[in-house]
Order: structure tokens, then sequence, then C-alpha cells
């Protein structure tokens, strides 16, 4: 392959210029939010007294009856959100794509990861790595990899390939999927899609929950959320989540083990202002592994057959994987009049990752079963602080009603990464005999050093919105500003200093008819801007940001009285300067120019109170349009984007007599065939995957019982084996095999 050098350009500028530009720019950005903040406030005012006065034509809106999206949706059909537009909105007069998945869905499919969350979602390729998968990474739209966002806040670094760190889905209350673009509400993300979690919040209402769990792989596992009042006048409120879990993973000689609990507390000191603090501590012992598989042995058969299912490709006397993040925040609220708010959101948080194995690098054919591996050891520490402050108002003027809003984010992010390695053939590997703890393993202290990096992140965005209302046509325009300066140190190369500053305006406008019989077409159009931390060859350029715009069209339909949801929608994204890992030069590079077309449809319903389905389809044209590697050709379709997706699951809640309690579930996902490389070399076949799940509430049997409740859960039924997806001859991935739990709960 052809490697291009590239020289380094070392543009060092003063710390206390950075500073400068650096402060401005925040200076001028709170002026500005004030500024706006003002002249709401004074609009309001104003409006307000027009009203007293009078005026028929103009007067302030009292919201009624908005459904609290922190709180439990109550079933699987959530039909308000705010990730799409920061205010609470319903769903069916969102004029974009959102699945929601609540935490009443995520308890019936015994979910185990926020990427298991969106199994059955429209859009998204959820556990493309199989059990390989270290972050919770996912593909949306046919774009890597959706970055992940907890309570309005970047979690791990943007630009690191979805950030680092995961989150165990035991302490969120929702999982939401925003198909698309969302830099206009949130900043540097993936034209694709971006992932929104809810953490639990406290609640006036009691929660005493506790359930213990065990299953196939020697899983274990116990959890506890409680909740409720603190002091009499009901001013104090708690919730308070741990878990902690140990299996076996399908690899042989792999675990993952995990400690967690989140404590959080809300005071409120009038009816006009809240304060909620949100701490978590996360801890995994045994983060779980990653690594690779040959497309010979996986996809395609060998003279010596298929590689084992369980196979560990790696040593398990050279494997660390450990992971540790602390995180502490608030969420304040407050509500001038019954018009206008101010919401700022903070959290700071650390993570510390170390892992370290033997990784397949290349190797094997038909004939030859011998994989060659290199000894590598990765640590991590990152750092970041994201700050959001909001001012809603919320005005009539004119028969026409507006959600204003006007809010100013920063985003600061630390990042240093070691990356040391060593090759050779003393660590060549014969799938077929496989043998452990060779004396050819190294100490951690004689690998070489072969990346070293300080990066660092300031990030400033300044964001106005209007969402208006005339009769039934629904109008959403939104824009945003950020100013970006991202530093990098790298002392493996010449202790080179390196700045780049960008600054980009994103956009959205975005139009909807709400019939009165709950269809609402919509169109929107919406731009996304993402700066990127990756590295390139050592002496490369800094990588220009990644820039991606998407044309949508679609309808909702919410049926009036009924438990129902339907979204279909058409999308057409293209995406610039996209970021892909070279396995050869075992860097990151920019290919170029890529574009993703197709048509999304789901649907969540309550059909009678026994009765509940959801169901998706997906279908994704994606193409490479520019691009400057001979590996990635113009012209191809990405590698791992399948053309066809779909699901379907159902509940069924027997009510009535002697197995009244009884709740059957099943769900079907099927996972079209994938180009394995991006020269469409090879294809991954298609696979279809079914689970199971039983559940039976005891109380219905004895009422000394109540709160009581059982339940088995079982993914992948027919312990299908199955390569779930590869991104060239040396990146396949076996998929994770039958997975059974029981849990036991009760809550009291």
């Amino acid at each position: 392959m052809h490697k291009k050098s590239i020289a380094v350009k070392d543009e060092c500028v003063s710390e206390n210029k950075r500073k400068f530009y650096l402060i401005a720019r925040l200076f001028f950005g709170f002026i500005t939010v004030l500024s706006v903040a003002s002249s709401l406030l004074v609009a309001a005012q104003t409006l307000a007294a027009e009203t007293v006065t009078g005026n028929a034509d103009v007067m302030v809106v009292i919201a009624q009856g908005e459904q609290n999206t922190t709180l439990p949706a109550g079933g699987i059909i959530a039909k308000q959100s705010t990730a799409g537009t920061k205010t609470p909105t319903p769903l069916v007069k969102t004029p974009q794509s959102i699945a929601v998945v609540t935490r009443a869905q995520m308890d019936k499919q015994r979910v185990r990861s926020v990427s298991d969350a969106l199994n059955y979602s429209a859009g998204v390729l959820p556990n493309y790595r199989g059990s390989s998968n270290r972050n919770d990474k996912t593909i949306v739209r046919g774009f890597r990899y959706a970055p992940k966002f907890l309570d309005g806040l970047s979690f791990g670094l943007i630009g690191q390939g979805a950030g680092i760190g995961k989150i165990d889905p035991w302490l969120l209350e929702r999982v939401e999927l925003i198909r698309g673009p969302a830099s206009v509400m949130y900043g540097q993300v993936d034209p694709g899609g971006t992932i929104i979690m809810t953490s639990k919040r406290p609640t006036a209402e009691k929660i005493r929950h506790v359930q213990f769990s065990a299953g196939n792989q020697r899983f274990g596992e116990a959890a506890f959320d409680f909740g409720g009042v603190l002091n009499d006048d009901s001013s104090l409120l708690y919730r308070l989540n741990g878990i902690a879990n140990t299996q076996q993973q399908f690899v042989n000689n792999t675990r993952q083990q995990r400690m967690a609990i989140a404590p959080a507390l809300t005071w409120l000191p009038n009816a006009d202002t809240s304060l909620t603090v949100l701490t978590r501590y996360q801890y995994d012992p045994e983060a779980g592994f990653r690594n690779f598989l040959p497309a010979y042995g996986t996809v395609f058969a060998t003279n010596a057959g298929y590689i084992p299912y369980t196979l560990n490709v790696s040593d398990p006397n050279y494997h660390h994987s450990t992971r540790e993040q602390t995180a502490f925040g608030y969420i304040f609220e407050h509500s001038f009049n019954s018009a206008i708010s101010l919401q700022q959101n903070l959290r700071y948080s650390q993570l510390h990752d170390n892992y370290k194995s033997l990784v397949y690098s290349t190797g094997g054919s038909v004939a030859d079963t011998t994989l060659i591996r290199n000894q590598q050891r990765e640590k991590i520490d990152a750092d970041e602080l994201g700050i959001d402050t909001q001012l809603k108002a919320n005005v009539v003027t004119h028969a026409v009603s507006h959600t204003l809003l006007a809010g100013l984010d920063y985003i600061w992010q630390k990042r240093n990464a070691n990356f040391w390695l060593n090759s050779g053939s003393q660590y060549d590997f014969d799938w077929t005999h496989p043998h452990y703890g060779g004396a050819y393993l190294e100490n951690d202290s004689d690998l070489h050093l072969v990346r070293s990096a300080n990066k660092k992140l300031d990030q400033v965005g300044l964001y106005v919105q209007d969402q208006a209302i005339w009769r039934q046509w629904n109008l959403l325009l939104s824009g945003r500003h950020d100013w970006t300066e991202i530093r990098t140190y790298e002392s493996t190369l010449n202790n080179a200093k390196r700045q780049s500053n960008y600054n980009d305006f994103t956009g959205r406008a975005a139009l909807l008819y709400a019939f009165e019989n709950g269809f609402s077409p919509y169109i929107s159009y919406s731009t996304s801007f993402e700066p990127n931390l990756d590295s390139g060859i050592p002496g490369s350029e800094p990588f220009k940001p990644t820039t991606g715009e998407q044309t949508e069209v679609g309808i909702k339909f919410q049926p009036v009285g009924r438990d129902t949801l339907l979204t279909l929608s058409l999308f057409d994204i293209t995406q610039k300067n996209i970021t892909s890992w070279n396995s050869k030069l075992k860097f990151n590079e920019q290919i170029g120019r890529v574009e993703s077309r197709g048509a999304e449809a789901e649907i969540h319903t309550q059909i009678t109170p026994a009765l509940s389905l959801m169901s998706a389809y997906s279908y994704t044209e994606a193409e490479t349009k520019e691009s400057i590697n001979a590996s990635i050709p113009a012209g191809n379709r990405p590698a791992a984007t399948p053309r066809h997706m779909a699901s379907a699951w159902g509940t069924y809640v027997v009510r009535d007599g002697p197995l009244a309690g009884l709740a059957l579930g099943t769900g079907a996902r099927y996972i079209g065939s994938s180009y394995g490389d991006n020269q469409e070399s090879f294809s991954v076949p298609h696979y279809i995957l079914y689970d199971a799940m039983v559940s039976y509430d005891l109380g219905s049997a004895a009422s000394q019982w109540k709160g009581a409740v059982l339940q088995i859960n079982v993914n992948n039924l027919t312990d299908k084996h199955y390569v779930a997806s590869c991104s060239n001859s040396e990146a396949c991935f076996y998929g994770a095999g039958r997975t059974i739990i029981a849990t036991v709960s009760y809550r009291w």
C-alpha cells in the first residue's frame, strides 16, 4: 500500500495568547446569551403586560400537563422527549426521527449494555463487534460511531470513535437515539445519529427495588434501586442505584466484572426552583476483551475448518482489562415566571482505562492457519468537564405560539493516551494448536512506546431555537456556532506541539403539519460539525473537521386516544472528511466523502391492555463518493453496512384466570448481508437471532408475595454461531452466543 508521508507542522502558540482567545470566545458567548436572554425577558414581560391590558392577540403561555421525560414512562411507549429539541416536545410533533427505549423495555428485554438497548430500534447496528465491544460502539445509518450523551452532556471523549467508557444500563431511565445530525443542539457529533441517555433521578414516589440474577456463562448479579422523600416538607428527594455483576464471556478465559453506584439528591427550595445533584462511580475490574479474527476461518472455511467460536486469540497470561469512571454534576432549574425558565447542566468526569493483550494483526488463509499477533498495551487517562446553560421562554403572539430556546455550552476535555507495542515471529499463533504462556511474552517495561499523546480540547457553542406553532403547522428553526481549539503534545514525535482552531455554523430547519387524526408529515434539513481528536500517521497534519448534512422527510402517526406511535422516514446524508482506521498502517486516516440514503419504519403500540408490539425496518444504501485511499475506493459500499435490517418484539400478559400474572415475550432480529471490506471483495452472510422472555408475578398466586416477580430471558435462543460483521479481511467478529438469565425482583 502506498504511504503518504506528510511533514509535521509545529504550531506553537503561547499559553497567554491561547488563554486570551479562549476567554474572548467565552466572553463573547456569554454576552450574546445574556443579550438574547434579556430580549426574551423583556419580550415576555411586555407580552404579559399586554395580556393584562386586554390585547387579545398576545398572551403568555403556561404549559399544562407536560410529561416529565426524566421519570418512568410506564410502558414501552414514550410520547414525549427532550432529546431532539432540549424542550419537552411530543414525539409526534418532533420533525426528526427519534427512537426511545424506556426503562420498562430495558427491564423486559433484560439488556446488559446500552448497545443491547437499541437491538429493536430502526437504523442502528448495535452489536456489530459481537461480544468484543468494550465501549458500546454502534453504527447508525451507515456511520461509525454514534456519540453518546448523558443527561444532556458529552459522555466520553467526542471525536474518539464515539467516545470511551461504558455505563451500566441499570443506572439509566431511558436510552434515546436521535437519527441524523444533532450538532445544532449538542455540538460536535456524528451525522448518522446520537445516543442520548438519561440517568435515574430522585422522585417523590417511594421506590424500594432489589433484584438478584443468575445465568449461564457463570453469570451472577445483584442490584438495588431506592428513592423517595427525605424530609417532612418533601423538599429533599433522593435516589440510590447500585449494581454488581460478573460473567464469563464467550471467549475462553475472559470475563466481565462490574461494580457501580449512583447516588442522587434533589433539593426543592420553592415551587420554582430545583437542584439535582448526580454522582456516579463505576469500576470494572474486568472490562472485557477486544480482538479481531481473520475472514479465513470465520466467513470462509479453511482446510482445517472454522476457527472455534470460543477461541482466545490472545494469551490469558498476558491480559489486563480494567476501567474506572467517576462523575459528579448537577442540574439546576429555575422558573422566573410562568413563561421563562433557566436550566444549567454541569458534570465533571474522569476515566482511567488500561488494556493489554496479544492482538491479531494479519495472516491466515485457506491453507495457512498461522496468525500474526502483536503484544500491545494501552493506557488512557481522560478528564472531561461539560456545562450547558439554557434559557427557555413560552410565548404566543398573533396566534403563533413560540417555544424559544437560547443556550451556551462549554466542553473541556483532556486525554493522555499511551500505546506500547512489540511485534515479531515469536508471537505467531496457530489456531488449530493453540498454545499459551510462552516465554515469548515481554515485560511491560520492555515494550516499545509507539505513541504518547496528550490532547486538550476547548469548545464553546452558542445556539438558539424557535419552535413556532400556528394552527396545525409546526416550524422548527435552530442555529448554532461552535468555536473549538485542539492542542496536541506528542512526546514520541520529538515533543511536537500542534494547535488547531476551528469554528463552524450548524443549523436545522424543519416543518411539520399535525393533522387532527394523528398523522404528522414533516420535512427537515440539518447539518453537523465534528472536530477530530484522532491521530494520523506520525508527521501528518492534524485531521480536518468532519462535516455532514442531511435531508429527511417522513410521517408520524399517533392515533388519538391510543398508545401507538409510528414513524416512517426517508433520509439522505453526506459526510466529508470521515475518519477510518487503516489496519495496515495502524493509524487513522481521513478518506474523503461518504453518502448514505435510506428508509426506516418503526412502530411501538399497545394493541390491547394485554398485548404490546414493537417492530422496526431499515433500508440503507451507503456509498463512498470520494476517497484518497486505494483500500477504500470511491463508488463502493462501506464495510459492515447491511442494506436491510428488521426486528419485532411482542409481549402478552395474562390478566385473568388461573395463569393471571404470567407474561410471555418473544422477538426476532434480522441483520442482512454486508460487505466484509471496502473493496467489496467478500460478503458477510445475513443472520437471524431469536429472543424470548417469560415472567410471573408471584403476587398473583399469593398475596404475601406481592411485589415479587420471577423472570427468565434468553437471547440468541437457538445459540446461533454467526459472524456479526467484518471491517476488512483481518477484522471480523463472532457474535455473542446464547445467554440465559433468571431474575427475581422484589418491590415494596
